[in-house]
C-alpha cells in the first residue's frame, strides 16, 4: 500500500507540472496522431483523408465560434479550450468526406463552442461543450430527418484504441483528481452495458460468450474516453466528492443504457449532458467566474505572505476547501495562468477572502502574482475540494501540516474558535526552520497541542507546544509523537514525498484525508 501511494503522488507530481488545458490538448493530440497511423493500416473505420478533413473543419470552426463569443462577452481568447472541444468531438462524432456530413460537424462544432456563453451560469459553461454540441446534432438530424448530417458515432470505442485511450486518460484523470468518481462510472456503465448487451441478445434467442461480451461491451465501448475526457471536466463537476459520486452514477446508467424517447435515441452524450445539469443543481452558488479585489499582502514569514481579497459577490465555501485563481499574464508557463489556493481565512470573514503563498523559484505565474497592486480584480473559476473536518464533532482529528500545508487548517481552526465549536485535535507543524512556523497566533489562540517539526528550536513556545527534538520525521517518528493516531482522523496537507513518508503511520489512522500540492 505504501508503494502505490508513493507511486501515485509521484504520478500527482508529473502531471502537476502541466496545466488541464495542456495535459489534455497534448492527450488528444497524441490520439489524433495514433488514430491517423491507425487508419494508414485500417485499424480504425475512418480513412485517413476523412480524419484529416474532420479534423480540419472542426478546429475552424470552433476557434472562429470561440472568437466570436470571447469578443462579444468581453473574455480572453484561451485558444487550447477551442482545441480541445474540436479534439474531443473528432472522436465523438463520426469522420466524413461527404459535404452534408461535413454541415453536420460544422454544426455541431459551432453548438459545441456558442453553448460555453450561451449555457452558462455567472460567467461558467454549465455543460461539456463537446457533449453538448453532439447531442444537438444527433437532436437535429432524427428530428430533421435529414440523416446525411451525421450523428454522434463513437467511432474512438474501438479495440485498437483501447490502450491509448486508457493509457492517456489516466494522466488526464489524475491531473483533474477525479480517479474515483471516473472508476465509478466506469464500473457502472460496463455493469449496466453488460446486461443490455446480454438482454438483447437473449430477446433473440442467441446467447453470448464472455469474450464476444468483453470485446463488445469493454474494448468497442465509448466508456474509458467518455471518463478521461468529458466526465472529468473540473470546470462542470460538482464541489464534493459525494456530489460527484452521485454525478458518477446518473451518467453511467444513462450511458451504459441510452434512453429511447419515440424514434430518438440519447446516446453516451447526452449522458454527460445530463450529468452536468445533476452536477449544476449541487453547485450553481458556487459555480461562477468570480471576481475577487486584490486588498493587499502582508510578509508572515520570510518566504510567506498573506493575500487579501475582497469578493465581489458572497462566495460560500467550507473551512479547507480551495479556490482556484486566474493571474492572466504573457509567456505563461506550461502549467498556465491558472493554480489552486486552500482558502486560509474563514468562512465567517467574507466578503474578505484570504490565501497564502511562498516566495521562492520564480514560476512565470508566481512573478505575475507578486506584482498585482491594490485594486486589481482577478477571476476565481471556483471552489472544490473535501479537505473539510469530519461532521461529528467528537471524532478525534489529527493535522499534520508541511510548510504552507498549513493554510486548510488555519481556515478550519478559525472557523471552530467563530463558532465556539470544541474538537479534540492535535497539530503537527512540520517547517524547514523555526522563522518559518506561519500563523502562530491562530494555533496559540486554537489553544491545541503543536508538535513542531524543525531544524533549529524555536524559541518562546508556548505551554501547549512541544519541538520533536531528535526524532525523525518518518513513519515511526510520527507514532512517537502521536501515540494516539489510531483512535484519529488524519488529515495531511503538504508536498507528496512527505505524504509517502508518513503514509504507513498515517494508514493506521481511523481515516486519513490528504491535501497534496507539487508547488506553483
Amino acid at each position: 500500500m505504501t508503494a502505490v501511494t508513493a507511486a501515485w503522488n509521484r504520478l500527482l507530481a508529473f502531471v502537476g507540472r502541466y496545466s488541464m488545458y495542456r495535459l489534455v490538448l497534448i492527450a488528444l493530440g497524441l490520439l489524433t496522431v495514433i488514430s491517423l497511423i491507425l487508419s494508414l493500416f485500417d485499424a480504425v473505420t475512418p480513412s485517413p483523408l476523412a480524419l484529416i478533413v474532420t479534423f480540419v473543419v472542426l478546429n475552424v470552426v470552433c476557434v472562429l465560434v470561440d472568437l466570436v463569443g470571447q469578443r462579444l462577452t468581453g473574455r480572453a481568447w484561451r485558444y487550447e479550450s477551442s482545441l480541445i472541444t474540436a479534439g474531443i468531438l473528432l472522436f465523438v462524432l463520426y469522420p466524413t468526406v461527404e459535404p452534408m456530413g461535413l454541415v453536420g460537424i460544422a454544426i455541431a462544432g459551432a453548438v459545441a463552442s456558442a453553448s460555453k456563453y450561451v449555457i452558462a451560469w455567472r460567467g461558467r459553461h454549465i455543460v461539456n461543450p463537446a457533449a453538448f454540441g453532439a447531442t444537438a446534432l444527433s437532436v437535429i438530424t432524427a428530428l430533421s430527418g435529414a440523416y446525411a448530417l451525421g450523428a454522434a458515432g463513437w467511432w474512438v470505442g474501438t479495440p485498437g484504441l483501447a490502450a491509448p485511450v486508457i493509457l492517456l486518460g489516466f494522466f488526464v484523470v489524475a491531473r483533474a483528481d477525479k480517479l474515483r468518481p471516473v472508476l465509478l462510472f466506469l464500473v457502472i456503465a460496463l455493469v449496466v452495458a453488460a446486461v443490455r448487451v446480454s438482454l438483447a441478445f437473449a430477446g433473440v434467442g442467441q446467447a453470448i460468450d464472455a469474450g464476444q461480451l468483453l470485446t463488445t461491451v469493454l474494448w468497442s465501448s465509448p466508456f474509458f474516453f467518455l471518463g478521461a475526457f468529458m466526465f472529468s471536466e473540473p470546470l462542470t463537476q460538482p464541489p464534493r466528492r459525494w456530489q460527484q459520486y452521485i454525478v458518477a452514477v446518473v451518467v453511467g446508467v444513462l450511458a451504459g443504457a441510452p434512453l429511447t424517447v419515440g424514434t430518438l435515441t440519447f446516446g453516451p452524450e447526452a449522458a454527460v449532458v445530463v450529468g452536468n445539469l445533476v452536477a449544476f443543481a449541487f453547485a450553481y452558488a458556487t459555480r461562477a467566474s468570480l471576481k475577487l479585489t486584490f486588498l493587499g499582502r502582508e510578509q508572515l514569514t520570510p518566504s510567506v505572505e498573506e493575500l487579501s481579497f475582497r469578493a465581489g459577490r458572497m462566495l460560500r465555501f467550507d473551512a479547507g476547501q480551495y479556490l482556484e485563481l486566474e493571474v492572466p499574464h504573457a509567456h505563461a508557463d506550461s502549467r498556465g495562468t491558472r493554480r489552486e489556493f486552500s482558502i486560509v481565512s474563514a468562512p465567517e470573514e467574507l466578503p474578505v477572502v484570504k490565501v497564502a503563498m511562498r516566495r521562492g523559484s520564480q514560476s512565470s505565474y508566481k512573478k505575475a502574482l507578486a506584482a498585482i497592486e491594490p485594486g486589481a480584480e482577478l477571476s476565481v473559476t471556483g471552489v472544490w475540494g473535501d479537505f473539510v473536518l469530519p461532521a461529528k464533532t467528537s471524532v478525534p482529528v489529527l493535522m499534520v501540516a508541511a510548510g504552507i500545508g498549513v493554510t486548510p487548517f488555519v481556515s478550519q481552526l478559525r472557523h471552530l474558535r467563530r463558532e465556539g465549536g470544541a474538537r479534540d485535535v492535535v497539530f503537527v507543524y512540520v517547517a524547514s526552520g523555526a522563522e518559518e512556523l506561519a500563523f502562530r497566533q491562530d494555533l496559540e489562540d486554537a489553544g491545541i497541542p503543536v508538535i513542531v517539526f524543525t531544524r533549529d528550536e524555536p524559541t518562546d513556545l508556548p505551554a501547549h507546544w512541544t519541538w520533536a527534538k531528535g526524532v525523525r520525521l518518518d513513519a515511526d517518528g510520527l507514532v512517537q509523537v502521536v501515540p494516539d493516531i489510531a483512535s484519529r482522523h488524519a488529515y495531511i496537507s503538504g508536498p507528496p514525498g512527505l505524504i509517502a513518508d508518513l503514509a504507513p503511520a498515517l494508514e493506521k489512522a481511523q481515516g486519513l484525508t490528504t491535501d497534496a500540492f507539487s508547488g506553483y
